[in-house]
């Protein structure tokens, strides 16, 4: 999965999964729907319907399909937004704490 060009650290293991994101600030406090597309012990890729600025804090809530394993509750910060098509914003967020 790493290639020579690649810095990654963890390998990053396909996903696609319902995720929540609810906006880390008591002002704007709103959770949008997104899916995760990619998954790693450092961070996440998600896609969304509307763009985030850069920096921003968010609560991640990804559900799991197994009853016995707990869903993943983690703060991130979004590193990266980039516009995929009109309506589809492809984010990369990386894990500040996972709860």
């Amino acid at each position: 999965m790493l290639n020579r060009g690649d810095n990654r650290h963890f390998y990053r293991m396909m996903v696609n999964a319902d995720v929540k994101l609810m906006i880390n600030d008591p002002e704007a406090a709103r959770v949008i729907d997104g899916i995760c597309r990619d998954l790693s012990a450092s961070g996440m890729s998600v896609e969304i319907d509307e763009p985030l600025e850069m920096g921003v804090l968010v609560c991640v809530r990804l559900e799991s399909p197994n009853a016995s394993i707990a869903p993943l509750d983690a703060t991130a910060k979004v590193m990266r937004c980039s516009q995929e098509s009109e309506e589809c914003y492809n984010l990369g967020l990386a894990f500040i704490e996972l709860n």
